[in-house]
């Protein structure tokens, strides 16, 4: 509701910003107990602020239409507690989150202010589960869990940002938060049951005891470490021999559907929000079993199919609602698969395998702050979990003292029985702690899920900020330290593991060794003796890079290491030989193996390209000089922006010598960006976005260098139009910057000049719009054509007006005049996606504008998405949309993503021309932040578009045809599994199940329609 008096307000508000409040610091006692204090007495801490002057008026304008009453004893507190003022100044700047949760309910802040933090968390919830339990109204009960949620993430954020609780008894407190509405969720759905007869529970008041509803919480909540804005991860398990079900009941369906229910209540959008998103895909192969499953089902699984990674799972498994004996039962049955009798050293290469999944091999050089994730990055969160759980599984057989769940206290225990040593346990437990804090700090923003840091220089000082540094670089030196010492014991833990010291590898250059080939056999070889016959003739300098001396020695020494790393692949005879042909277009291979020898990071870099990357792969074995990208100590750096890729592609292009040179000369600066790029989506150290907008950098810098020799090449033969003006227009993927390895370059070229001269002035003049339709053809022809680094890329010109029908250049007034009477919706959705690469600044902005003046015409949203949606049953009959891993076309894939995108924009662009962005991504984030978006639909299409890209790059790179999961190789399997954070391909399937499913119910609700 507007608050009244609006001017009056803002008069206030300036007056009050204008005049300041006089303040005194008030700092905490020294040595006295805080015990009992209110919170506003404990907060001692506060960000830093970007821009105070603008903080301060939005408080100042918020007290100013509030009550007088309440304004009153807020003014008073924030006189009295300068730190305070400060850090609501802060919400108000850097958290729209939280900035609504304090100014949203005014007598909440002020409860919350006034009451001692830890007491008011216990009466909170204990309350609210009271109240849960005595309501037998659906809506009722949601209401008391969302209003619960509401208070107590307000109340945990002010306790954690203001220092009156340290970092992990934040994490504490929000897991109680967790268990509170699982519980008491659990206790309604059962009253439920219990009332429809569905259960006859043998004491009322108790009704989960004996239910034989067992739910664990699992991951962080399981290890009472739950982050700000997570998940919860559950397994639902139930009792089909439960003493409260009715003789008749059939089991199954009844705990399919409470849990169900347990969802709902958990994660359904309401007006008052949502309490907890609930993820269920932890339970045995969740692609093809229910979501809840019976515990005899889940124990014959794990007894017979359980991985590693489950185990590890189940270190931090704890029944948490529900059936709590049952639960306890199940886990205490368990054990013996979690914890094994003896030392399990062989469990250090399986948690290891995960941890590779995550980040393929550690790299070399600077860490780039800016989009690093903290969670799956180098040094990061889970870095320090595996180095935990790693030894965990080793020793917790015969240890039970270490089986704890929580981080902290594993890597007490570990250094108390001299696993690692005092200064390993306080370097994890500082970092841990620190990047628990920026973890935090990152989901208070938006409440959203999120470990990446802002990938902007502006958005990371403005975060640094928040974080209470003076600024970005501050932050980074704090940051990178812990990361390098996080990554530096993790590589100890296993590089010291026992069993690294093997016996040798024998390569006669007369007959092969019995041993060798039974180690090859061990490795993985399927035909060992054709394995021996490659590498004993390369010991022989069968290929010419091979003839000298130093290149056979550094290869011997190396073989080892060598001969594991192919092992590992999917198919090591394969990879082998792809690294057979790799040695025999090498020139000299004495730099790259000694490089390799110093380096040896970079043979796991190249085995995984070898044998999971084909596409790459091919690209390294034709041209192993693209490894030069790769020792360049910049490169897990950040990647070049275009300022920087300008000037080494400008640099790359002063040597050439003559046209056919620079062509030559562009094209191998793009196969090297190329495969820099793709090996940076392999080893999990660029996002899909990140990689999606270097390809496109990439595209842009090679587009204007091309365009720009082009013209001048041809000016040379033909001269120039009068005033001539030419702009290249990029659309799709390369408009949108979410390229992947394989795109296409959608492109169309505008032009302009002075009609009054019809023809060019060169010894061979054309007339206007053959010239300019014959500078188009030599721009093709010079981005496809074949050289001897191959084409870079195909070029796409469908997307001009009048598709194939129309000229190849069109004139700027034809195509403003085609946009505004003859394009049909289809080609104006296409244009939300059209950007301008290649012009003069005057010209491309006026090409900009053209387009903008398009977008934001006035539309009738219904004609908009009957056209939407029929376009979209056209494309399903043409291309079929049932294939699930097709994830463009599939129901619920990426082209109903983008043309819910395209609508909202074409559909708002109107009145919110701030919609208009050629990425989908950034659309659905700007459409939820200008209220067109409905939150409950947000929270599906944001997180979707991110997770179909993910997958999209992998599999671009990876594979010259579609994906089957059937065939495809274990690596990719896990590949794939990693870029969605997931522990499994199981996972990963039944996630992109409820995913399309999701989407496409989004897209129904938003177009009115299905296709």
């Amino acid at each position: 509701m507007k608050p009244p008096g609006r001017t009056k307000v803002k008069k206030a508000a300036k007056k009050v910003a204008k005049k300041g409040v006089k303040r005194p610091v008030r700092k905490a006692p020294a040595s006295k107990s805080t015990s009992g204090a209110t919170l506003v007495d404990r907060i001692i801490t506060a960000p830093k602020l970007t821009d105070p002057k603008a903080a301060r008026v939005r408080v100042a304008e918020w007290l100013a239409a509030l009550p007088a009453g309440e304004a009153k004893r807020l003014k008073t507190l924030l006189i009295g507690h300068v730190i305070l003022n400060t850090l609501l100044e802060s919400l108000a700047e850097s958290s729209p989150y939280l900035w609504e949760l304090a100014s949203g309910e005014p007598q909440r802040l002020l409860r919350l202010l006034d009451a001692d933090p830890d007491r008011h968390l216990t009466d909170l919830l204990t309350g609210t589960a009271r109240a849960v339990a005595s309501s037998q109204d659906e809506d009722e009960a949601m209401r008391w869990l969302r209003r619960m949620k509401a208070e107590a993430a307000l109340l945990i954020a002010l306790a954690d940002i203001g220092g009156v609780w340290p970092v992990m008894r934040a994490a504490r407190a929000l897991t109680d938060l967790a268990d509170t509405a699982v519980d008491a969720a659990v206790r309604f759905i059962l009253a439920e049951a219990a009332r429809a007869g569905q259960l006859k529970p043998n004491d009322k008041a108790q009704l989960q005891i004996g239910s034989g509803y067992v739910v664990l919480a699992m991951g962080k909540m399981g290890a009472f470490e739950l982050n700000y804005s997570s998940d919860i991860d559950l397994i639902v398990l139930y009792d089909p021999e439960a003493l409260a079900l009715p003789k008749d009941a059939v089991p199954a369906p009844l705990f399919v559907k409470l849990t169900q229910r347990l969802v709902r209540l958990l994660q359904h959008r309401t007006g008052d929000g949502y309490v907890f998103r609930t993820d269920l895909r932890l339970r045995p192969d969740p692609a093809s079993t229910a979501i809840a499953i019976s515990t005899a089902a889940a124990m014959s699984y794990y007894e017979s199919a359980g991985q590693n990674w489950e185990r590890a799972a189940m270190i931090k498994a704890r029944a948490c609602a529900g059936d709590i004996a049952a639960g306890e039962a199940v886990l205490n049955e368990l054990s013996p698969f979690v914890w094994r009798r003896y030392l399990d050293f062989a469990s250090v290469a399986d948690v290891h395998a995960m941890k590779r999944q995550i980040n393929a091999f550690r790299g070399h050089g600077e860490i780039a702050v800016e989009g690093h994730n903290i969670k799956l990055g180098r040094g990061g969160i889970r870095e320090i979990e595996f180095f935990a759980q790693t030894q965990q599984l080793i020793a917790g057989g015969r240890n039970p003292a270490l089986r704890d769940r929580d981080t902290l206290t594993t890597l007490d225990k570990l250094e108390h029985d001299r696993w690692i040593d005092v200064a390993v346990r306080d370097d994890m437990k500082a970092a841990y702690c620190f990047l628990r804090t920026v973890e935090h700090r990152l989901q208070m923003l938006n409440d959203e899920q999120t470990q990446v840091l802002p990938a902007e220089p502006e958005q990371l000082e403005r975060f640094a900020h928040f974080l209470g540094y003076a600024g970005r670089d501050a932050f980074a030196k704090v940051f990178v330290g812990h990361l390098e010492k996080v990554q530096r014991h993790y590589a100890r833990l296993f590089e010291t593991a026992p069993g690294n010291d093997r016996p040798p590898l024998i390569f006669r250059a007369d007959a092969d060794d019995r041993k060798t080939l039974d180690r090859l056999a061990e490795f993985g070889f399927r035909k060992p003796l054709e394995a021996s016959a490659i590498i004993r003739n390369w010991l022989s300098g069968g290929h010419r890079s091979l003839k000298g001396e130093v290149s056979r020695e550094h290869l011997l020494a190396l073989l080892p290491l060598l001969v594991e790393h192919i092992g590992r692949t999917d198919n090591p005879g394969a990879t082998l030989v792809q690294f057979d042909h790799f040695l025999g277009n090498l020139h000299a291979a004495a730099r790259l193996l000694s490089l390799l020898r110093q380096k040896p990071d970079l043979i796991a870099l190249t085995t995984l390209v070898l044998g999971i990357a084909p596409r790459l792969a091919d690209t390294l074995a034709r041209n192993p000089q693209v490894m030069d990208a790769l020792v360049d100590p910049s490169f897990f750096g950040a990647l070049p922006d275009e300022a920087e890729l300008n000037r080494r592609l400008d640099a790359a292009l002063a040597q050439s010598r003559y046209d056919e040179d620079l062509l030559e000369r562009i094209r191998m600066f793009g196969l090297e960006y190329m495969f820099l790029i793709g090996v940076r989506i392999l080893s999990g150290t660029v996002t899909a976005r990140q990689a999606g907008e270097a390809f496109a950098r990439l595209a842009d810098a090679i587009i204007r260098a091309v365009h720009r020799g082009v013209a001048e090449n041809f000016a040379g033969t033909y001269g120039h139009m009068r005033a001539e003006q030419t702009a290249v227009l990029a659309m799709g993927k390369l408009g949108g910057r979410e390229m992947t390895a394989t795109s296409d370059l959608d492109l169309m070229l505008i032009y302009d000049f002075d009609d009054k001269q019809s023809e060019s002035n060169g010894k061979r003049p054309l007339y206007g719009g053959q010239y300019f339709a014959r500078l188009t053809q030599r721009l093709i022809n010079a981005l496809t054509a074949q050289t001897n680094y191959g084409a870079l890329y195909h070029v796409d010109m469908r997307l001009r007006p009048s598709g194939r029908a129309g000229p190849l250049a069109v004139q700027v007034a034809g195509f403003t005049s085609y946009q505004a009477t003859e394009a049909w919706t289809w080609e104006h959705m296409a244009l939300t996606r059209a950007r301008v690469v290649s012009a003069s600044p005057a010209f491309g902005a006026r090409v900009e504008q053209v387009i903008r003046d398009v977008l934001r015409r006035l539309r009738d949203a219904a004609l908009i998405a009957g056209d939407v949606v029929e376009m979209r049953a056209a494309i399903a009959t043409e291309k079929g949309d049932s294939v699930r891993w097709d994830l463009k076309y599939a129901a619920g894939g990426l082209i109903d993503l983008e043309f819910i995108a395209q609508y909202l924009q074409l559909v708002h662009a109107h009145r919110l021309p701030d919609i208009l962005d050629t990425s989908t991504a950034r659309v659905l984030d700007k459409a939820w932040q200008l209220q067109v978006l409905p939150v409950e639909d947000a929270e599906v299409l944001r997180p979707a578009v991110r997770f179909y890209h993910d997958l999209t790059q992998i599999l671009r790179l990876c594979l010259p045809g579609p994906f089957e999961p059937k065939t495809a190789g274990a690596g990719l399997l896990r590949l794939l599994a990693r870029a969605a954070d997931v522990p499994d391909f199981a996972t990963l399937d039944a996630t992109l199940i409820e995913t399309q499913e999701k989407v496409r119910a989004s897209f129904v609700r938003i177009l009115g329609r299905a296709p």
